[in-house]
C-alpha cells in the first residue's frame, strides 16, 4: 500500500535516506514471489469455477468474486511497491497513476471483505436454515448479491479520487514526488475509521457470531453413533456430513487469515492516528504490506489443501489438452445434510428442490427435527 500509513502533517523534513540494499533485494523478492503466486492461483480459481459446470455453486461463485478482488489488490498494491523499492520511495505513475491506483486498492480490499461477508452469511443459511436456503442459497442469487457487493464498492471507493494526490517532499539532499492525501490528519482519522469499521470489525463480529452458530448446528449435533436403521443410508449421511463440515473448515480459515493477515496493518495505522509522529519504520511498513499481499496470495492455497473438489479442478487445469469426463469428486453429488444440488429434471441449475427422502432421511429427521435436503456445495 503506497500511501495508507502516510500521514504528511507535522512530519519533520530533513536528509533523505535511500533504502538500503538489503531492504530493496528483500522487499522486491518476496513481492514477486508472493504477488506472482496470488496472481497465478486467483486466476486459476477464476477459471476452474467459470469453465468447469460442478464447480458453479453459489459459495464459489463467492470464492470467484473474492478472488477477482484479490487480484486488484495484488497488482494495484503489490506490484507498484517494486517500483518504491527501486526508485527509493519516488512515485513514477504520474497523477492519474495516483488516483487510479489508490482507488483499486481501495475497491479490492473493501470487495475481498464484502466478499468474506456474503460467503459466511451463505454458509449459515444453508446450514442453519435448510428449509429456506432453497430459495436464498441459489446460483442466481449469489450473482445478484456480487453484482450488488460490486455495486456497492465501487460507489463507495469513488470519494478516493477526491482524497488522493500528487504532492512534493523537499528534504535537505533530494525532493519526492509521491502520492498521498489532500486532506489533514484529522480529517482523514473519521474516514479511515469508517472504513477500518465497516469493512473489517463488522464482518470478522458477523462471522465470530454466524460460524459459532454453525459450530452448533455440525458439531453439537452429531450423527448417530450407532445407526439402528439403514446402515448404508447412515454413512452416505455421514459422508455428507462430514464433507459440509470440510467446507465450513476451508472457509472459516479464510476467515481467520483475513483477521490476522490484516491485523498488523490496522494495527499499526490505529497506532499512528494517535500519535504526535507516526510510526514508519520501513521494514515494519514491509511486513504489514506482505502480510496484506500473503492473504490476497494464499486463498487458492487453501483451497487446493482443504477442497477435494478444488484440488481435482486444478490438477485438472493443468494438465492442458487433457481429455477427461467431467466427474465432482466424492461427495459432490447428492448430500443429505443441509446440502443442495443441482435438480436433474431440467430444470434450472440454480433452483433447488424440496425433496423428502424417507429412506435416506428418516434418523436425520429424528435428530435434527429438519427435511431432508439435497444441497450441493
Amino acid at each position: 500500500m503506497e500511501n495508507i500509513t502516510l500521514f504528511p502533517d507535522n512530519q519533520t523534513r530533513g536528509t533523505w535516506a535511500d533504502y538500503s540494499v538489503e531492504y530493496k533485494v528483500v522487499s522486491i523478492l518476496l513481492v514477486i514471489v508472493i504477488c506472482g503466486t496470488g496472481i497465478v492461483g486467483n486466476v486459476m480459481v477464476i477459471l476452474v469455477v467459470l469453465t468447469t459446470k460442478h464447480m458453479r455453486t453459489p459459495t464459489n461463485c463467492y470464492l470467484v468474486s473474492l478472488a477477482v478482488a484479490d487480484l486488484i489488490v495484488l497488482t494495484a498494491a503489490g506490484l507498484p511497491n517494486i517500483t518504491d523499492s527501486l526508485f527509493a520511495g519516488q512515485w513514477v505513475y504520474g497523477y492519474a497513476g495516483c488516483l487510479s491506483i489508490t482507488y483499486l486498492q481501495y475497491l479490492g480490499i473493501n470487495a475481498s471483505s464484502c466478499s468474506i461477508t456474503a460467503f459466511t452469511i451463505e454458509r449459515y443459511i444453508a446450514i442453519c436454515h435448510p428449509i429456506k436456503a432453497q430459495f436464498l442459497c441459489t446460483l442466481s442469487r449469489a450473482k445478484k448479491i456480487i453484482v450488488l457487493v460490486w455495486t456497492f464498492t465501487t460507489l463507495y471507493c469513488v470519494m478516493w479520487f477526491c482524497l488522493s494526490d500528487i504532492e512534493k517532499q523537499v528534504y535537505d539532499n533530494v525532493t519526492l514526488i509521491i502520492c498521498a492525501y489532500k486532506v489533514s490528519r484529522k480529517l482523514y482519522m473519521p474516514i479511515y475509521f469508517t472504513d477500518f469499521a465497516l469493512f473489517y470489525v463488522i464482518p470478522l463480529m458477523l462471522a465470530t457470531v454466524l460460524y459459532g452458530l454453525i459450530a452448533r448446528i455440525l458439531f453439537l449435533n452429531p450423527l448417530p453413533s450407532d445407526p439402528k436403521e439403514n446402515t448404508k443410508t447412515w454413512k452416505k449421511s455421514k459422508g455428507a456430513l462430514l464433507f459440509v463440515v470440510q467446507v465450513t473448515k476451508m472457509l472459516v480459515v479464510v476467515v481467520i487469515l483475513f483477521a490476522l493477515l490484516w491485523m498488523p496493518y490496522r494495527t499499526l495505522v490505529v497506532v499512528n492516528s494517535f500519535l504526535p509522529k507516526p510510526y514508519l519504520s520501513s521494514w515494519f511498513l514491509l511486513f504489514c504490506r506482505l502480510c496484506i499481499y500473503l492473504n490476497s496470495a494464499i486463498n487458492p492455497v487453501i483451497y487446493n489443501v482443504m477442497s477435494q473438489k478444488f484440488r481435482a479442478a486444478f490438477r485438472k487445469l493443468c494438465q492442458c489438452g487433457a481429455q477427461r469426463s467431467e466427474k465432482p469428486p466424492a461427495y459432490s453429488a447428492a448430500l443429505t445434510y443441509s446440502v443442495i444440488k443441482e435438480t436433474s429434471n431440467g430444470e434450472s441449475p440454480d433452483h433447488y428442490t424440496t425433496e423428502m427422502e424417507e429412506m435416506q432421511g428418516k434418523h436425520l429427521n429424528k435428530h435434527f427435527h429438519i427435511k431432508s435436503l439435497q444441497f450441493k456445495v
